[in-house]
């Protein structure tokens, strides 16, 4: 429930899940059945996930006073302290834990319930909650969404963006029916597919050393500071394994959680980096071509074992199947 890394809920659809306006309630966030149905606790689920009224607020569509207030009866309904105040800032307090797991299962029950309603009525309507990679956000994922919806318009998705093992626990609790990921898991409740691979670049400032080169070896850095994501991520994991294939331990001078921000540190001279391509060039510094080791990620999808999909998941899963050594095309 840790807002570290800001996993965000978002709906592609405006107005409620029938498609219908919403009611008339400013507390009620209009993309989510849950929302409709139970809005506090649902207003509580994402306080817990952000840590932060003001971007829970934000995600909600809500005023923050709304917000704040709503949060301040609930504890009084309840007569327990959910939450640690500081300043715009909250953390759970151990009561505020246990409940949030609670209420996360609660909401996903009512928010499965409702959608198996409408898909006896309506098979071709329904939601698919869709987790991603933060790097698949800015041009993959909506691309592959606009191409889906132009066949299957009646389909809603409430999306996902996180790291892969914080997807892997949403999808278990069922709060995601499909996973966009890398590394690609291995366990034996999941099925995964892999569907492409990304290039990794070692990115450095335009006045380093390398930065006239078009291609190095990966061990030409060895001496250098490397600016990471934090561990936990894929990316973290797949740097410390490529430098060790390259004969060396990355010397870690920064960590953040977004491959962007990691971007603009290494523009700033604070170290070099491996990442993906970026979205637009950024300026300040240089990507490199890594020729040893080969320096690519997998990027698969992944989702329960034995749990039935709904007719709108199982299409969008065999779109996304369909897509295999295609989902990064744009990229080549």
């Amino acid at each position: 429930m840790s807002s570290a890394h800001n996993a965000k809920d978002i709906s592609v659809t405006s107005g409620g899940p029938t498609g219908a306006a919403s009611p008339a309630s400013p507390e009620l966030d209009p993309g989510s059945w849950a929302g409709l149905l139970t809005p506090r606790l649902a207003q509580f689920a994402a306080v817990a996930r952000h840590e932060h009224i003001t971007r829970a607020a934000r995600e909600l569509g809500v005023p923050q006073s709304t917000l704040s207030r709503a949060m301040a009866r609930l504890e009084a309904d309840l007569g327990v302290a959910l939450l640690a105040r500081h300043g715009r800032a909250v953390s759970l307090t151990p009561a505020g834990r246990t409940f949030a797991r609670s209420v996360e299962q609660a909401l996903g029950e009512v928010e499965r319930a409702a959608e198996a309603v409408l898909a006896d009525t309506d098979p071709a309507a329904g939601r698919v909650a869709f987790g991603f990679l933060r790097t698949m956000g800015p041009e993959t994922v909506p691309g592959l969404i606009r191409e889906f919806r132009a066949d299957h318009p009646r389909v809603r998705f409430s999306l996902v963006q996180g790291y892969g093992e914080h997807m892997v626990e949403r999808l278990r609790r069922g709060e995601l029916d499909l996973c966009l990921i890398s590394p690609i898991p291995e366990a034996p409740d999941l099925v995964a597919r892999r569907l492409d691979e990304q290039r990794l670049y070692l990115v450095v400032p335009q006045d380093h050393r390398l930065a006239a080169r078009k291609r190095v070896r990966l061990a030409e850095a060895a001496d250098e500071a490397f600016v990471t994501l934090e561990p936990g991520y894929g990316m973290r994991r797949l740097t410390e394994e490529l430098c060790r294939r390259a004969g060396f331990a990355p010397k870690v001078a920064f960590e953040g959680d977004e491959t962007e921000s990691l971007r603009g540190l290494v523009a700033a001279g604070l170290g070099v980096s491996l990442l993906p391509p970026p979205t637009v060039p950024r300026p300040g510094v240089r990507e490199l071509t890594v020729i040893a080791p080969r320096a690519v990620r997998e990027i698969g999808v992944v989702w329960m074992a034995g749990r039935p999909d709904p007719r709108p998941v199982a299409e969008f899963k065999r779109f996304l199947l369909g897509r295999r050594g295609r989902l990064l095309a744009d990229e080549r």
